[in-house]
């Protein structure tokens, strides 16, 4: 009773899962990933068991086709359900169980599996699939949210809305480098879930997204005088005038913790600039 799309990046090395449903916390149920190993969607009267054992099957070396095979064969009631599983190798399975409620159906493609059911139509899958498409080079969250949103304005979950959730796993890329959890994002309960999880998303990426090096403003004079009149007109009582120093920078580096935004930043005269555009707005 639900839609969603399972990918693979190999670029990054990134797994991710993005899925809605008229179901209360569908991110609780559907999504199963690991780093390095691959990702599980299990749905329509789901069984759990798909998504550990999925992940199992896939560590272990086997491809996703024949990890489906062997979860839905030992499953009495594989005919109810559904399922989508990528490897790290890009390659890719989907399956849906005869006795699934209508529309039910997927796709795959190199890295991506599509599917859904109890769906508006055909229609849904098709727009997810053209969305993943159109989106290719974007950073895999894009993709996902990309896809996630065509499929539920092109109907979507035929029953209503309620709940959505979008997870992205790479190694070591959690807060502080001590998880594999890159993003993991739900919407529980909510009249237009799918919108209101892209809300979450943009929030994410200003608190936790990089810009390279390269591209970091150098503190000079007048970017200096920007600075310190921003963080003046926010309160703090930084003197009126000077260059960049260690007053400033420990003045701005209190401002970016209060914000939240210390995963972007890094002692010296230089600065993100989402850091210094979100200070001047």
């Amino acid at each position: 009773m639900t839609f969603s799309i399972v990918a693979f990046d190999p670029d990054t090395g990134d797994v991710g899962i993005a899925v809605a449903s008229k179901f209360l916390a569908v991110g609780a149920v559907v999504p199963w990933l690991e780093a390095g190993v691959g990702a599980v969607a299990t749905q329509s009267f789901v069984n759990a068991r798909y998504g550990p054992d999925g992940l199992d099957l896939l560590r272990r070396g086997e491809e996703p086709i024949t990890a489906a095979q062997l979860l839905t064969a030992a499953d009495d009631q594989r005919a109810v359900r559904q399922l989508g599983m990528v490897d790290c190798q890009g390659r890719a399975a989907t399956f849906t169980g005869d006795e699934c409620l209508d529309w039910a159906g997927g796709v795959i493609g190199t890295g991506v599996a599509i599917q859904g059911n109890i769906l508006a139509g055909p229609q849904v899958v098709a727009a997810m699939e053209a969305a993943w498409l159109a989106t290719a080079g974007a950073q895999l969250v894009e993709r996902l949210m990309a896809a996630l949103l065509a499929g539920d304005r092109a109907g979507g979950d035929r029953r209503g809305r309620q709940s959505a959730s979008v997870h992205v796993k790479r190694k070591g890329a959690g807060y502080g480098g001590a998880t594999d959890q890159l993003v993991d994002l739900r919407v529980d309960d909510h009249v237009d879930p799918v919108p209101e999880l892209q809300r979450l998303i943009d929030i994410h990426t200003l608190l936790f997204g990089s810009t390279p090096e390269s591209e970091w403003v150098s503190v000079d004079e007048a970017v200096a005088e920007k600075i310190r009149a921003a963080l003046r007109a926010k309160g703090n009582n930084i003197a009126a005038a000077g260059l960049w120093d260690e007053l400033l920078e420990a003045a701005l580096l209190g401002w970016v913790i209060n914000e939240n935004l210390d995963e972007r930043w890094s002692s010296g005269d230089r600065i993100d600039p989402v850091v210094l555009d979100h200070l001047l707005d």
